[in-house]
């Protein structure tokens, strides 16, 4: 019963977390629910639990679903269509590596989010420090997580 309470109360807590998120802390937070979930299937495939793998390499495919379909291919011009075709690869990598049970693919999918996931970190932290100067910062482009991060 505690188990249950406890999952309930984490749950809520997520649920708050996400409603009261900035566009930056849910593009952030996309990316780490991607990055867990390819850890855990990575830890699946070595356990040879295949339906936790398959749990958790579907969430990270919408992971990458959604960061494609949230990116702004007229704004963002070359980075968004660069960024596009580096969340396809990474998609069809995770759709492989569930079909094949391929642990290496699924580190090198969580390796680049964890990369494009840090930069994006950077990025903000930048335009944060740049709005706090009291100068004009220039948008970041694509409109990854659904924003263009514009102040």
């Amino acid at each position: 019963m505690d188990e249950v309470f406890a999952r309930q109360a984490q749950d809520t807590y997520r649920v708050n977390q996400i409603q009261m998120a900035s566009k930056e802390q849910l593009l952030i937070i996309t990316y780490d629910i991607g990055i867990r979930s390819c850890a855990a299937a990575e830890k699946a495939i070595e356990s040879q639990d295949a339906e936790q793998v398959n749990v958790n390499l579907q969430r990270a495919q919408s992971v990458v679903r959604e960061l494609m379909v949230t990116l702004n291919l007229e704004q963002g011009g070359q980075v968004a269509a660069s960024l596009l075709r580096l969340y396809d690869f990474m998609y069809c990598q995770l759709v492989d590596a569930n079909v094949k049970q391929d642990a290496a693919a699924v580190k090198t999918v969580r390796s680049m989010l964890e990369e494009l996931k840090a930069t994006w970190v950077e990025a903000i932290a930048k335009l944060k420090s740049e709005a706090a100067k009291g100068k004009t910062p220039q948008t970041v482009t694509p409109r990854a997580g659904g924003t263009n991060f514009a102040y």
